[in-house]
């Protein structure tokens, strides 16, 4: 079987505006968060983005869809495809990026930010080839033409392909460092008998503070005849 969907987002597109699955499904085929399905259907997310149709490009059978949106709990799997592609050589340093182009980076760069916020510089940089200044005056909306800036994306305006985004995009969610929240107590460090609890007032008790400091020396005491 096939194990990578390509262009998730654009397949998510057409399965949104094509078909009649859950976006629980969509986002499972599409190894998205439903959230982010739910906000393609509301036109707040890949704006811009035309949608590919899985089941033209051999990705999906009919028989399969169409099972998929009989049954709900039914999850869509991926077609084993009839031609094998080589891997895609990654291209080093900035891409080429052609006159009649140039001026929609700045657009591009923009919608880059708000929509993949994880994106390294040098990532972007790769994608629509622009520089880590373009970059800067963007997001710190300095750039000469900010106020005329529009968020496209990059796909659309042909600055760089579908595959390419997806790799890093994925690459940056490989790179983001695990969340590592504080974490509470245990109960029974907070409440066990060796706990110190607040008065009413939210002030702690000097006095039985006092108390278990000289009834431990007692103790000590003690044990020491």
């Amino acid at each position: 079987m096939a194990t990578q969907l390509l262009m998730p987002k654009a397949t998510a597109v057409w399965l949104v505006e094509n078909t009649a699955l859950t976006f629980e499904q969509i986002a499972d085929f599409c190894k998205i968060h439903p959230l982010e399905v739910k906000a393609i259907a509301d036109g707040e997310a890949a704006t811009g983005i035309k949608g590919l149709d899985p089941v033209i490009n051999g990705q999906i059978a009919r028989e399969e869809l169409e099972q998929a949106q009989k049954d709900p709990a039914h999850r869509i799997k991926l077609q084993d495809p009839k031609v094998r592609l080589p891997e895609p050589k990654r291209r080093k340093g900035p891409r080429y990026t052609p006159l009649s182009r140039r001026h929609d980076r700045p657009n591009a760069i923009l919608w880059l930010l708000k929509n993949h916020p994880e994106l390294k510089d040098a990532q972007i940089m790769r994608l629509v080839g622009t520089t880590k200044t373009t970059i800067a005056s963007v997001r710190e909306r300095t750039h000469w033409n900010a106020s005329q800036l529009s968020a496209l994306d990059p796909v659309t305006l042909g600055l760089c392909s579908q595959i390419d985004l997806d790799f890093e995009v994925n690459r940056a969610a490989r790179d983001r460092p695990p969340d590592t929240g504080a974490t509470l107590l245990p109960a029974e460090i907070t409440t066990g008998p060796g706990s110190l609890k607040p008065k009413e007032d939210g002030e702690l008790d000097v006095r039985a503070v006092f108390a278990k400091l000289k009834g431990m020396n007692a103790k000590d005491e003690d044990g020491g005849e």
